[in-house]
């Protein structure tokens, strides 16, 4: 089998799961004051603290939670909430952001707040300028995805807080998609909350974090005891805390070489296919996908292609038959009929967005994987295309 959906989970490092199964004989409550307690305590915070050193903060700023929409949830409704107690009710984001973030800007919108959702270009981008133009008096937050989860656009999150400082609006980033993919300062950044999930690079599912900003406000979603020093209640989920630090310090100290590789790959595929069907158009940046790019803002191992005249679930189910793993575009709306609303973002009509798919690699992937996937995708192409 050929998995090129990476972009949907990624599948567990072999050092998580060892870190994992070294920790099971952990079974104390770290909250508990006994020995069986502390040796917990003391694994989870080693794992908190692994976590941080590798995304530029503090231990004392990140909070294990249930995953990327758990992490989004709570640092949206916590901005919102903050900032509805100062009399602001507008939040800013832009149309192609995760479905958790989009849905719970929705239930916002019920509940009394303004959202204002920013345009992208044709190839998926905002900017800086876009985001201070639309940030009001009564702007509560603004949240913007760092890396796109089905085109792989990685947007100018450092510019755009840097504004939001300046305006003293909060700001939140989805970093679900770019986490131990390509390199994350939460401190760099400029970020009040920044959230991502550990199976996307290789971790456990059902393990996320939220970073939150040393000094900036922040209400728990989930309130009850004084876990996650009181921003997060429940007993921690301890196996999958020590398996997300692990995957993700394989991630960072391989990323290098493996971003090399994932753009090498990605390049090849994406020219072998628009050299075989001309019609095809890449979604996202195209200059990405040559050598000449000099400073990618994409993320390597994300291609996105639309077909005319195609189904595009047509043609993962047929390449699913040949034992090919792709997607036709986030797992998140995987089922729904209909097309995708980052495709359509773009200025793509409805029933040509349907023919996309999206195909995300990994460093298992190889040449010939590259060369099977095109031959198969040519052949089936040509053949939905004929009915």
């Amino acid at each position: 089998m050929i998995y090129a959906d990476y972009a949907a989970t990624h599948p567990l490092r072999a050092v998580a799961r060892e870190a994992m199964t070294a920790s099971l004989d952990l079974w104390g409550n770290p909250s508990s004051l006994h020995a069986a307690g502390r040796n917990a305590r003391e694994a989870l915070e080693g794992a908190r603290a692994t976590v941080a050193r590798l995304i530029g903060a503090s231990p004392s700023e990140i909070v294990f939670t249930s995953g990327g929409s758990e992490s989004n949830t709570a640092a949206i409704r916590s901005a919102a909430l903050h900032g509805a107690r100062e009399g602001k009710r507008h939040i800013l984001s832009t149309v192609i952001e995760h479905p958790s973030v989009l849905n719970t800007l929705h239930a916002l919108s019920v509940e009394g707040f303004e959202v204002a959702l920013l345009p992208v270009t044709s190839d998926g981008y905002i900017n800086a300028p876009q985001v201070a133009a639309a940030i009001r008096p009564d702007t509560a937050l603004v949240t913007v995805m760092h890396a796109n989860n089905e085109i792989g656009t990685v947007q100018p999150i450092r510019e755009i807080a840097a504004v939001c400082r300046r305006r003293g609006v909060p700001f939140h980033t989805d970093a679900v998609q770019t986490v131990g993919h390509i390199s994350v300062n939460a401190t760099e950044l400029g970020v009040d909350t920044l959230s991502f999930s550990g199976h996307k690079f290789g971790g456990p599912h059902g393990i996320g974090v939220l970073y939150v900003r040393k000094g900036a406000p922040f209400t728990p979603l989930i309130p009850g005891g004084h876990q996650e020093a009181g921003r997060r209640a429940g007993t921690e989920n301890l196996l999958c805390a020590v398996g997300l630090a692990a995957a993700l310090e394989e991630a960072v100290n391989t990323m290098d070489g493996t971003g090399v590789l994932l753009r090498s790959l990605s390049n090849a595929l994406a020219g072998n296919l628009l050299n075989a069907i001309p019609s095809i158009r890449l979604n996202g940046c195209p200059r990405c996908m040559s050598p000449y790019c000099d400073s990618p803002c994409s993320l390597p191992h994300i291609v996105s292609l639309t077909f005319d005249g195609i189904d595009g679930e047509a043609l993962v189910y047929r390449l699913d038959t040949e034992g090919i793993a792709v997607s036709a575009g986030s797992a998140c709306t995987a089922g729904s009929p209909d097309p995708s609303h980052v495709i359509t973002a773009l200025g793509l009509d409805p029933e040509t967005a349907l023919g996309t798919i999206r195909i995300s690699l990994g460093a298992d992937n190889t040449d010939e994987d590259i060369a099977r996937m095109t031959e198969a995708i040519v052949r089936l192409v040509t053949d939905l295309q004929a009915f």
